[in-house]
């Protein structure tokens, strides 16, 4: 009449300041003993516009220096 009884799995427990229904694409994932935090997100819209710029200005950059055979090489 024993009953087998299993220890239930730990949950890891969560922040104070975050509540207990978070949405998956919310959820904090610990690595390296905590000491690396992430998590899921977007990126932030003046990030897409820095990197459209960067992106504009390597060619025009490209365009415009690259190429001829260097410098006082023009015959």
């Amino acid at each position: 009449m024993s009953e087998n009884t299993t220890p239930a799995p730990e949950t890891p427990a969560s922040e104070p300041d975050e509540p207990a229904g978070k949405a998956a694409h919310e959820e904090l994932e610990e690595y390296g003993g905590g000491h690396i935090k992430a998590r899921h997100g977007r990126v932030n819209g003046w990030l897409l516009v820095v990197y459209a710029v960067l992106f504009v200005w390597a060619l025009y950059y490209g365009y415009r220096y690259w190429g001829g055979l260097g410098p006082g090489l023009d015959y």
